[in-house]
């Protein structure tokens, strides 16, 4: 073994001989350093790692798979939008600041001619004060006024209600107060309507544009020739404009009640018509009105029953309403009405009324004239003659099945039906098809 001058070798070497067990000694860096009489340095060792920082446990966010963040890397996920600090928002803009005041300062408007200086408060920023025209001049319109010649006047204007002075004057204030026909009516010297006035100066000016014209194609678009002043329709128009603004709230409903029955009928016209137009199959020669205004119905009826509508409507008119000279047609109805079925009984008035609703007929005309209000009756009494052959007919097949049941004794004559009841039954089932 080479010499060893090491302090650990000749600790192990002491060691080893009063064991005496054999030791292998391995030379380290510090033995060869010795042996070769080097400088003992101590030199980190490849093997020696520098300690790292304890990573934090991330943890998944909520709402994010683990495949998702697994993909990531264990990075948060990338912003749905890109955030800004608070900080930032708060801070204001860079912006040089204007100094704004408020100063008494002259000006002057395009819409006077004489050069008036007057002053008001401007807004000055930065010391700069405003230019320009003064801001409400734009609204500072005038009418172009025409002009006529004593030429023209003698050859296109002339009126005979209307002399050359009036003329004049009208022209004037037109062009003073800008046809501001309420202040002119006013400071017109002759006692003139507005309507008057407008009139005069409308036809004058038509008068001149066409009369100026090469041709009427010329001057066919301009609205004053294009559309005459009509003053009977303008003062028609101020009357009835002045009676709807002075009309009560019920005089309102009322008018409101007019229009929308107006509205029903017209409707129920255009849908009647409308099924003509389409091929609708039309009414049966006994539905035909005659040129004489007698009702169909009466064509199949008894000849007792073939009157005029308006007839028997007279005739069933009440006596203490043939005094009045004045009264509501629908009241009328009702007393006619009642009249017609004081006989009948209430059972029977009821059965009236149910077959005028399977007929789709109103039990009350909603539109109550005088011919609606004839027909309306003459339909309720074919009614009754036809309920009331009806009971007939039944009690009299009642009889007869009674008679044939009956065998213990002997069996009286059957009852004959009369053949005018039949008829007439028959008659009355057709006229109510038809209706």
């Amino acid at each position: 073994h080479p010499p060893c001058r090491g302090r650990k070798t000749v600790r192990t070497l002491t060691l080893a001989r009063s064991t005496g067990v054999p030791v292998l000694l391995r030379p380290s860096s510090m033995d060869a350093k010795d042996i070769l009489g080097l400088q003992k340095t101590s030199f980190p060792s490849a093997q020696e790692k520098k300690p790292r920082a304890p990573k934090e446990p991330q943890r998944k966010p909520d709402g994010v798979s683990r495949e998702v963040y697994a993909l990531t890397g264990g990075v948060g996920m990338a912003p749905l939008m890109p955030t800004i600090e608070a900080s930032h928002l708060k801070r204001r803009p860079a912006v040089e600041k204007e100094k704004v005041a408020w100063q008494w300062l002259p000006f002057t408007s395009s819409a006077r001619t004489d050069n008036l200086q007057l002053y008001h408060w401007v807004r000055v920023v930065n010391n700069v004060p405003p230019t320009g025209d003064y801001d409400f001049a734009k609204y500072n319109t005038k009418v172009d006024v025409l002009k006529y010649t004593d030429e023209e006047y003698e050859k296109y204007l002339t009126e005979p209600t209307w002399s050359r002075e009036e003329t004049d004057q009208l022209f004037e204030l037109c062009q003073r107060f800008d046809l501001r026909f309420i202040v002119i009516a006013d400071r017109f010297p002759t006692a003139r309507s507005v309507e008057d006035l407008k009139s005069r100066y409308y036809s004058v000016t038509r008068a001149l544009l066409i009369a100026r014209a090469r041709s009427f194609d010329e001057v066919a678009g301009n609205p004053l020739v294009k559309e005459t002043f009509n003053a009977a329709h303008e003062t028609e128009r101020k009357r009835a404009l002045s009676a709807l603004f002075s009309q009560t709230k019920q005089q309102e409903r009322k008018d409101a009640e007019v229009l929308a029955e107006a509205k029903r009928i017209m409707e129920s016209r255009a849908a009647n018509k409308n099924v003509e137009e389409a091929g609708a199959p039309t009414s049966l020669p006994n539905a035909a009105v005659p040129a004489d205004g007698v009702s169909p119905l009466s064509n199949n009826l008894p000849s007792s029953a073939a009157t005029h509508p308006a007839a028997a409507a007279n005739t069933s008119i009440p006596d203490t309403l043939r005094m009045l000279k004045v009264y509501l047609r629908t009241h009328a109805l009702d007393q006619m009405v009642q009249a017609v079925t004081a006989s009948a009984g209430i059972r029977m008035i009821k059965r009236v009324d149910q077959t005028l609703q399977d007929l789709g007929v109103n039990l009350k005309p909603k539109v109550p004239t005088k011919a609606v209000c004839a027909e309306h009756l003459e339909l309720r009494n074919e009614i009754l003659t036809l309920l009331n052959i009806q009971k007939q007919l039944q009690n009299k097949e009642a009889e007869v099945l009674a008679n044939r049941e009956s065998s213990f004794t002997e069996a009286p004559t059957t009852p004959k039906v009369h053949a005018e009841w039949v008829t007439t039954l028959f008659s009355l089932c057709f006229c109510v098809e038809d209706i």
